[in-house]
């Protein structure tokens, strides 16, 4: 039997146990919808906030109008001296705190006690966005060739990339799934370094909720992970019916992977855990809750490393057609997708099926069959990464491309 099925069968023995003791019974809900005296008990409007600046960055990126500067803002919301600033078209999001940049490799588990790796992570993410304006928008209009940055025809539409094919507007959106997305859910919002710090298991048990709120610390924490995958949702309380339409992250992918009957119960998983284990959450079973996050962990980690697969191998058959834009495109996302294993979190292990280092060798691999990157790439390298990725959870490379 695969660990993710193991996984949800306990967290369905769990729920039964916690039912027969008696001591605690915990009804699985049917929507993501909490109540206290009569008041909504859900919150997660940062989280949808984040999605929505992703979703204009996302857009700015390709548009050769943007200057660096406008970018970094919009990826910080704020200037570079820290000042506020309206760098977004809804008028809604200039006035939010909240920004992406803040949020970026910014875990408690991952990064709490590792802020140079923080810092380096950041930097990363400005360094491709400040490039895409300095290499890829002055060079446009001139088609791109090894070693030099331009246009790719991929069909009917232009790709613009850097001098060794990447496009750095996917390294950006595309790494956020893990270095935000991923990392805010799995390894700070429903990690249990988070959930129980300081007294929030006495709290809830207690039902002392934070000052002037509806919701005690450990339900709002769980929320947030929640509004991170599903925020974008014009219902969030039934957010299925729209998944893969709600935003540029997680979300998007989520669809694309339950398309294929391989993970086709993705979506329903993923839904059944949060709502489960914020009921758990309020009937005060920490176990039960527990073994929720962790089918979390396991398959929002795998939709990362099924893309990731998923874009080496269509970009081999692209590039064995004679298709340079198309592979390019794939491998860009690619790229962003293999960047985002980092992020990940076994639950078995408590850290990523990928490390820092791990990462670093997977991309360099990628880049390194010849001086001009992804124009020198191999098919074989292709594989051998679809390969090693594959071999590290809980799915087949042919599963991938079904």
């Amino acid at each position: 039997m695969s660990l993710l099925k193991t996984i949800i069968l306990s967290s369905a023995f769990a729920l039964f146990l916690s039912c027969e003791r008696g001591a605690v019974s915990v009804d699985a809900p049917t929507s993501y919808e909490f109540m206290r005296d009569g008041v909504s008990s859900v919150s997660y409007t940062g989280q949808s906030e984040r999605l929505a600046m992703g979703a204009e960055l996302a857009k700015a990126l390709k548009d050769a109008e943007s200057t660096e500067v406008g970018l970094l803002e919009m990826f910080a919301n704020e200037d570079a001296q820290g000042n506020d600033v309206d760098p977004f078209t809804d008028t809604a999001l200039n006035a939010s705190a909240k920004s992406l940049r803040s949020k970026v490799a910014a875990s408690s588990r991952y990064f709490g006690a590792n802020m140079t790796g923080s810092v380096q992570i950041k930097s990363a993410f400005d360094g491709w966005i400040e490039a895409q304006v300095t290499e890829v928008f002055p060079s446009m209009d001139s088609l791109a060739a090894p070693g030099k940055a331009g246009q790719v025809a991929d069909g009917s539409t232009a790709r613009f990339v850097n001098n060794q094919g990447l496009e750095y507007d996917q390294l950006v959106i595309k790494g956020l799934n893990g270095a935000l997305i991923l990392d805010q859910v799995l390894n700070h919002y429903i990690d249990i370094s988070v959930l129980d710090a300081g007294s929030n298991r006495e709290n809830q048990l207690s039902g002392i909720t934070l000052e002037g709120k509806p919701y005690t610390a450990m339900e709002h924490y769980w929320d947030e992970g929640y509004g991170y995958l599903f925020g974008g949702a014009m219902d969030g309380a039934l957010p299925l019916p729209t998944v893969g339409q709600d935003d540029v992250f997680m979300n998007k992918y989520l669809g694309r992977v339950v398309a294929d009957e391989d993970f086709s119960e993705y979506a329903t998983d993923l839904f059944d855990a949060f709502k489960l284990g914020r009921a758990a959450i309020v009937a005060g079973d920490f176990e039960l809750r527990d073994a929720q996050a962790e089918v979390i962990k396991a398959r929002m980690s795998a939709i990362v490393g099924i893309r990731a697969v998923y874009y080496m191998k269509t970009a081999g058959v692209e590039l064995a057609a004679g298709n340079t834009g198309s592979a390019f495109h794939d491998l860009s996302e690619g790229y962003g997708f293999l960047y985002a294993l980092q992020f990940t979190q076994d639950p078995a292990t408590g850290w990523p099926y990928f490390s820092n280092a791990e990462v670093s060798a997977l991309t360099e691999r990628l880049m390194g069959d010849g001086p001009n990157g992804l124009w020198d790439v191999n098919v074989a390298t292709l594989d051998a990464i679809a390969e090693d990725i594959a071999a590290r959870f809980d799915f087949t490379v042919a599963q991938t491309i079904d």
